[in-house]
Formats: C-alpha cells, structure tokens, sequence
C-alpha cells in the first residue's frame, strides 16, 4: 500500500509541475500587456508613460527573459510568494485569493458533496420503485446535461426576480459589514443559495442517473440473482448492490472535479458571488498575469488533493483493490 501512494504521489507532483509550467505559460502567450492596461485606467501624462512603463515592467518582472522569468517563477512559488496583482495596483496575489477562496469553497464542497450523497441515494431508490424511475430519468438528463450558467441565470430569473425570495447577486448586502452576528449570518446565507442551488442541481441530476443505471445493472448480475435464489433478504441484495454500485460514482467524482471547479467559476461570475469566479474574470479584462496564474494555481493544487483523497476513499471502500496492492488473491 506504501508503494501505491508513493507511485501517487509521484503521479501527481509530475501532474502539478506540468499544470504550473502551462499555467505560467498561458497569460504570456496571450495579447495585450498588463502594464499598458494598467496605465489606459488612469490619465498619465504622455511624457511620463515610458518611465511609468519602465518602472512597472521593473516592479513585476517583466523586463527579464521568459527563460528568467520562468525560474523566477518556480523560485517565488516554492517560497510562498505569487507575485504581485496588476489590477490591485500591486498588493500581493496570495492576500488577494484568500480573500476571495472560503466564498468559492463555501460553495463548492456543499454543493459536490451534498449532489453526490442525494443523487446516489434518490438514484438508488428511483431504480426500485417505477413511478420515481418514471420522473428521475427526464428530470436527470435535463438537469446534467444543462449548462451551468444556463441553469445559474434561471434560478436567478425565477427566485430573484420573478418570486423575489432570494438576492440576485453579491455575497452580501453591501449595507452590512462583515461581522459574527446573525444578521451577517443570515444575508451570507441568502446570498449563497442560489449559486448553492445552480450548482447542485446540475451535479443532483447526473449522480442520480449514473445511480439509477448502476443499481439496475448491478442487481441484474449474478450474484445478485444467486442470493435470490438462496432466498437471501431483498434488502440484503440491495445492500451489496449499492456497495458494488457506489463504486464506479466514486472514480466518476474524481473524473468531474475539474467540471464542478469550472462551474463554479462560472456560476459565481453570472451571481457576481465574490469567489474565484468573479476574480478571474477581473484577471482577465484587466490582463493580470499574477492573478491568473495564483487563481488556477489554487484550482490546480485543489483539484489535485481532492483526486488524491478520491483516490484514498476508493481504496477503503473496496477491499479487492487493498488485496491486489497487498499482492493476495480475491
């Protein structure tokens, strides 16, 4: 077992430095220069803009080779430091993501966790009783195969403006301060609902399919037609048919955390939620390289640790896969 979580972890750092080599390559390969945006946001005097542009390039590293600038990268990154952000005015990219991360994990781990427990469990039951088979399978395929920011813009029409239960964009209302009191509580919390929904129901729909199509496979299968005929309780065979079944959701999360992550981006962009979302999209019309990078650096080390947890969850869960690393026989 050590020498399959060693070969992991090995996968995974080689994983990490080929995503952060082509993260750091991707906003220098696009147009624009984040100095000139910098400065086209503020009335400069023409004489002053090549000093102003020198000085810029200087601060942030910008007068150096690729090569140099490269190395200054790895060497920044392995002490810390993420640079310093273009579009705000120089103040440091880890400040400004911590910021803006427990909005944008606030909803992602309810909404992946939760979809992924309730779209097993509806999705199992669905599969043995016709009437709720009758209504998850329309419901599942629309709701999985609708787009997260198609989805993201009616639940705001329909339960911001159309009902009016719920605020349409913001993590809070700007009226309050953030502080430990109810009040705040209860604002974040309406302010979160939405973009929780979107989320979940996109999520909801496809768990609850890939369930459904497991435990009736699975319940088809010899096994399960071998304790029938042993007269084994039906909620015996059910049980062993949602273990054998539960299985292939777990290797089919670790496959759709990358999908879940930018969906939520997306989603936080359309309710202008103050996450990652809303700061990428910052990033980019501003061409802050910095952020750019520190922002899908924090989306590749997450997605990263939670494949690597998946992976530690899939081996409690099977003891066939603990027999093959231990080197016995099923």
């Amino acid at each position: 077992m050590r020498r399959y979580f060693g070969r992991k972890l090995l996968i995974y750092g080689l994983t990490f430095f080929v995503a952060a080599t082509i993260n750091w390559m991707i906003p220098r390969f696009m147009p624009g220069d984040p100095v000139q945006s910098l400065l086209s946001r503020h009335q400069v005097a023409p004489e002053a803009v090549p000093h102003l542009i020198a000085y810029y390039n200087a601060l942030f590293g910008l007068d150096q080779p690729l090569w140099q600038q490269y190395l200054n990268f790895w060497g920044s990154l392995l002490n810390g430091d993420l640079g310093r952000s273009v579009y705000q005015s120089g103040r440091p990219v880890t400040e400004v993501i911590l910021a803006a991360l427990p909005y944008t994990l606030g909803l992602l781990i309810p909404a992946i966790l939760l979809s992924w427990w309730a779209g097993n469990k509806f999705g199992a039951i669905a599969a043995r009783r016709r009437y709720l088979d009758n209504a998850v399978l329309p419901i599942g395929y629309i709701l999985s195969a609708a787009p997260y920011m198609w989805l993201a813009i009616m639940v705001a029409w329909i339960l911001g403006s159309v009902l009016r239960i719920f605020p349409i964009s913001g993590g809070y209302s700007y009226a309050l301060e953030p502080s430990l009191t109810w009040a705040f509580a209860v604002d974040l919390f309406a302010h979160w609902v939405m973009p929780f929904l979107s989320l979940f129901m996109v999520m909801f729909g496809g768990w609850a399919i890939g369930m459904r199509n497991m435990i009736i496979y699975e319940l088809d299968a010899d096994y399960s037609r071998y304790l029938d005929a042993l007269g084994a309780p039906s909620g015996l065979v059910r049980r062993y048919a949602f273990r054998n079944a539960v299985l292939p959701q777990v290797t089919g999360l670790a496959l759709q955390l990358g999908v879940i992550v930018a969906g939520a981006l997306v989603t936080e962009i359309v309710f202008s939620y103050p996450g990652l979302g809303k700061l990428l999209l910052a990033a980019v019309q501003n061409e802050d390289y910095f952020l750019l990078q520190g922002i899908f650096l924090f989306v590749i080390i997450g997605t990263l640790i939670a494949n690597f947890l998946v992976d530690i969850a899939y081996v409690l869960l099977d003891p066939r896969t603990r027999v093959g690393m231990s080197g016995g026989s099923a």
